[in-house]
C-alpha cells in the first residue's frame, strides 16, 4: 500500500503531506486507506505521555467492526515526522469496552510509546514528507499551546506527490 496524505488543523496552520509506508506495515496502512475512504475529522490533543505528539484518537463510530491490528513496523521511540497507529484491545486501558485506535503524530526529538498503562509499540504506517517537517514541529507546537482541536486526514491523489 503506497499513497499520500494530508493531514491539517487549520486554527495552527497545521498542512503537511505523508507518505504511506506499506510495505513495512501492510494490514495497518491498508486499514488507514480503507479509513480514509472518505476525508475524516478527529478530535485531538497533545499529548502527555509520550512527549512531541499530538494524539489523534479515532471516534469509535467511525472504526466500529474492524478488527484487531497487528504490530507492524513497530516503535518505542517514534522519530520527527513519524505517523504512528496505535491499536489497544478492548478492556486493556481502564478497562474501556471498546477498542483504542489512535494516529499519532510525532513532531520532535525523545518521544516515547509511554502510556499509563506501560510502553506500547505502535505501528509506523507513514511518514511526513522531508520538506513538510518544518511545518510539522511549528504546527504541533501551535497546537501544543493552544489545547484541542480537530485534525482532518485525507487521501492526496497521486499527482501531490
Amino acid at each position: 500500500m503506497t499513497g499520500l496524505i494530508e493531514i491539517s488543523e487549520p486554527k495552527s496552520g497545521l498542512t503537511v503531506r505523508a507518505a504511506l509506508i506499506g510495505a513495512k506495515a501492510p494490514v495497518n496502512t491498508a486499514f488507514l486507506w480503507r479509513w480514509l475512504a472518505e476525508e475524516r475529522v478527529v478530535p485531538s490533543i497533545h499529548a502527555i505521555w509520550t512527549g512531541p505528539e499530538i494524539s489523534c484518537p479515532i471516534p469509535h463510530a467511525q472504526v466500529a467492526g474492524e478488527d484487531a491490528l497487528p504490530p507492524e513496523n513497530a516503535t518505542l521511540t517514534p522519530q520527527p515526522g513519524d505517523v504512528v497507529l496505535t491499536y489497544v484491545p478492548t478492556h486493556v486501558w481502564g478497562g474501556n469496552p471498546v477498542p483504542v485506535f489512535d494516529i499519532g503524530l510525532f513532531y520532535g526529538p525523545g518521544a516515547r510509546m509511554l502510556f499509563p498503562i506501560g510502553w506500547l509499540a505502535g505501528s509506523v504506517v507513514a511518514q511526513v514528507v522531508p520538506e513538510d517537517r518544518a511545518a510539522l514541529a511549528e504546527g504541533c507546537a501551535r497546537i501544543r499551546q493552544t489545547g484541542a482541536c480537530e485534525i482532518t486526514f485525507r487521501r492526496l491523489p497521486e499527482a501531490s506527490a
